[in-house]
């Protein structure tokens, strides 16, 4: 189990990145917290069809942990508890109200048959598949990562006979969390830099490196699934398209662009302390159920994928990370990786605070890192809902060994074609409370 010792050994190395809290409780530096969440990661990794309780347990023993020994930066005990749960729970309901509402959407875009008539209108070999992927980047640009993932993989699953590779799973992941890095409405860490005051010139710079990444990725990706299993050459002659469902999840995107604009540019004050985003799509929803009826039945089975993905960004939360190591090139393409396991947004909250960034990469590596692990993104873990197979990091690793890959060389790109250009160490008071936009974490565990 070569890949599994590897991504435990990283994640310890990575996990002495950060400066943590002095005092602490720690073995060989390493709080205490770290080596619960290690051990916890792990288990997912051996035990990837028992990941659901994995997770609930190794949040357990965290809470436990942390009431009983250290305590909360909100205070101690469960006072401490309920406090630190107060200040999260707006991130908790808009992860919950989107993965379980997106789960829907992409049932109704299923069966609206788009998907049945696309191939008359994409190539019948590998560049049909790298054209999906395409279209799946361009959507994350102002979409939700989930919503995007959800669509590429409904889409594939028609497309390619219900056979999808591992691979190519991991690049649907990868293209959704690429195409949201460039954008200041496309992922929630760079609205949280938006909201702080980054220009979204200094974000749409790293379309660079996304772009790098999603030819590498697409590329060997596309390959691996027309060889494992080509897209469909024949539409169904007689298929119609369901317009009623297409507009039931136009009505749904709408809804969700809509409320993130409104949140994140006119009331970023209520996006911290109301899940406007979660209720606006389940809004969309419940309008529409006379016209469609939502496949209420698969919701049971997604609220474990869901109640999973919140399990590990509610740990992450609790990381007695206090600082990060100064800003430089490195340390942002280090951070791509602590990325991969770590909640993305204390991240992007920390490098806010401390400024010293190019804000272009440290939005490319917070969007892009959490597509290299399965679980390191909530795009990866709505998938494998759909995909139960992804469920397991050795196959992930294995077969989309190139996400990894093009996430390095994009990041390469991007250095060499416009160079490291930081701002002030020391940011001045952020045009709004970063933290207002914690909505929906999108691309690491809360990716």
């Amino acid at each position: 189990m070569p890949a599994l010792r590897h991504l435990l050994c990283a994640f310890l190395a990575l996990a002495a990145f950060p400066a943590f809290a002095a005092g602490a409780p720690a073995v060989a530096g390493i709080p205490v917290e770290f080596l619960l969440f290690a051990l916890t990661l792990l288990g997912i990794a051996l035990f990837h069809n028992q990941t659901f309780y994995v997770a609930i347990g190794g949040l357990a023993t965290v809470t436990l942990y942390k009431v009983f020994v250290t305590g909360f930066k909100t205070g101690a005990g469960v006072a401490g508890l309920f406090g630190h749960l107060g200040h999260e729970w707006v991130t908790l309901a808009n992860l919950f109200c989107l993965l379980m509402g997106f789960a829907l959407l992409a049932r109704h875009f299923e069966k609206s048959h788009v998907p049945v008539i696309l191939p008359k209108f994409l190539p019948d070999d590998w560049k049909g598949a790298f054209l999906l992927l395409v279209m799946v980047w361009f959507i994350s640009s102002f979409l939700d990562n989930i919503a995007a993932a959800l669509i590429g993989g409904a889409m594939a699953h028609q497309l390619f006979k219900a056979r999808v590779h591992i691979g190519y799973l991991a690049a649907i992941v990868a293209a959704s969390n690429a195409g949201g890095a460039w954008s200041v409405v496309g992922d929630t860490t760079t609205t949280m830099m938006w909201i702080a005051g980054v220009h979204p010139d200094q974000v749409f710079e790293a379309i660079v490196a996304s772009t790098v990444a999603l030819c590498i990725t697409g590329v060997i990706a596309a390959k691996q699934q027309h060889a494992y299993s080509p897209i469909l050459k024949n539409a169904h002659a007689h298929t119609r398209v369901d317009w009623a469902r297409v507009g039931i999840v136009l009505l749904i995107l709408a809804f969700a662009i809509i409320a993130n604009v409104l949140m994140n540019t006119r009331f970023p004050e209520v996006a911290d302390s109301f899940p406007a985003i979660g209720v606006a799509v389940w809004a969309a929803i419940l309008i529409s159920v006379g016209i469609r009826r939502p496949d209420w039945e698969i919701l049971p089975e997604n609220l474990k994928g869901t109640l999973f993905l919140l399990s590990l960004v509610t740990m992450a939360s609790m990381m007695p990370v206090e600082a990060l190591p100064p800003a430089s090139l490195s340390v942002a393409l280090g951070l791509g990786f602590v990325s991969a396991v770590f909640d993305n947004i204390p991240l992007t909250a920390l490098a806010l605070k401390q400024g010293g960034y190019d804000w272009g990469f440290l939005a490319y590596a917070v969007g892009f890192g959490g597509s290299m692990i399965w679980f390191g993104s909530s795009a990866g873990v709505a998938l494998s809902n759909m995909y139960p197979e992804a469920k397991s990091v050795g196959q992930w690793l294995r077969h989309g060994w190139h996400v990894a890959l093009a996430y390095v060389v994009g990041f390469a790109v991007m250095a060499s074609v416009l160079g490291w250009h930081p701002e002030a160490p020391s940011r001045s008071a952020p045009a709004a409370n970063p933290e207002a936009a914690r909505i929906v974490p999108a691309g690491s565990a809360a990716h």
